[in-house]
């Protein structure tokens, strides 16, 4: 048998196989309203396994791994499908469209914006690019960032959300769990860290440096030429380089951006010193309530999922199923449960798509807990 016969016989299976599925879909349709009307949930945990060990036993040992994968999927959607003819209208559906009714057209030149750190520091210079005339307010930690906006002393706040080389800013993950801000823009930005000292201070002088903890990790093969130096973190890069002008010492430096030279009368003593020249730290800006802008692709989300085998597959077949693309995905404990976590997702679709709101209303009524987190765009500064 030659090979386009195989062909043939498999386009007419296929054939087969899709009206077969399309058959499968509306009785599931026709279940689902029997299910609307008897109040019984979607899924029947009870039937489903029973079904998947049929198959699995149907299949044979060489197949029954392939069969369950195909089944669990076409199970999948057919919830899937089910939440979308009997989910009420979804809360985060009204606000996304509401957002889109109300918020500008443009993004705003000026505004108060909350950062962490001092002058000089990357949030800083993140602010400066997303704001054309932003009037910042400092604070010593992101917990102040965050109680600034929900206060109203600021309507915005800028805040590292993760790095190309570090990875994930654990805190402000864990800060945008407990508190109720929503992203509006995020910002991409080229991080050049130099070790800047007193002027006439030589390198073989140096004793100490001083640096946030990414930045210290960014840089650790710099940081490894050096012997019997003590390397210090703080809260900031800036702050850092702050410390260093303020210090009676001529023994310290500081890793830090090079507009802190300037800022704090400091000299750089070696430029660029990363352990990757592609550094880039993503900034998110959050906002006490939703806005979405034109041009708006990114939509961020979190969620808990049921503590059992099969649950975050479960959502990514619904996401896949739907044709978006996942841009991240950030797992983060739950203190109060163990072993347990919260998801963080990035998903790439733009505000207007039928199939974000889909999504969203499959998962905030499918989820044990649910958190829309905004619908922004991304740029590179």
């Amino acid at each position: 048998m030659d090979l386009s016969t195989l062909r043939e016989q498999i386009n007419q299976i296929d054939s087969d196989m899709l009206e077969l599925f399309l058959r499968r879909m509306q009785v599931s349709s026709d279940i689902a309203e029997y299910k609307r009307q008897n109040s019984l949930p979607v899924l029947d945990a009870a039937r489903e396994r029973e079904l998947l060990a049929g198959v699995a036993q149907k299949a044979g040992e060489d197949l029954d791994e392939y069969a369950i994968v195909l089944y669990s999927t076409i199970l999948s959607l057919s919830r899937s499908y089910q939440h979308k003819k009997l989910s009420p209208e979804s809360k985060y559906g009204a606000i996304i469209e509401n957002a889109l009714e109300t918020t500008a057209k443009l993004f705003p030149e000026q505004a108060r914006v909350a950062c962490q750190g001092v002058e000089g520091a990357y949030s800083q210079i993140a602010a400066s690019k997303m704001f054309k005339i932003p009037s910042i307010l400092y604070f010593s930690s992101f917990d102040g960032v965050f109680a600034a906006i929900e206060s109203g002393m600021c309507e915005y706040g800028v805040l590292p959300i993760e790095n190309s080389t570090a990875g994930s800013v654990k805190r402000v993950y864990d800060l945008m769990v407990d508190h109720n801000l929503y992203v509006v823009r995020s910002m991409r930005v080229k991080i050049d860290h130099h070790l800047l000292a007193k002027p006439g201070t030589k390198i073989s002088d140096i004793k100490e440096i001083f640096s946030h903890e990414q930045a210290i990790d960014q840089c650790a093969a710099f940081l490894r030429t050096f012997k019997d130096v003590k390397v210090t973190v703080c809260p900031n890069t800036a702050v850092a380089a702050r410390m260093v002008a303020e210090s009676d010492r001529r023994d310290v430096a500081a890793l830090s951006a090079r507009a802190c030279a300037e800022l704090y009368e400091l000299e750089s003593l070696a430029d660029s010193v990363q352990d990757k020249s592609n550094n880039y730290t993503r900034f998110i800006c959050v906002a006490k309530n939703p806005q979405i802008y034109p041009g708006a692709d990114r939509t961020s989300i979190m969620l808990v999922t049921a503590h059992k085998p099969g649950a975050l597959y479960n959502i990514l077949a619904k996401i896949n199923a739907l044709g978006l693309n996942l841009l991240k995905l950030e797992s983060r404990p739950l203190p109060e449960r163990e072993f347990e976590f919260m998801f963080y997702f990035d998903i790439e679709a733009s505000a207007y798509s039928p199939e974000l709101l889909e999504l969203i209303s499959e998962l905030e009524s499918g989820s044990e807990d649910f958190k829309y987190l905004g619908t922004y765009a991304e740029s590179i500064g």
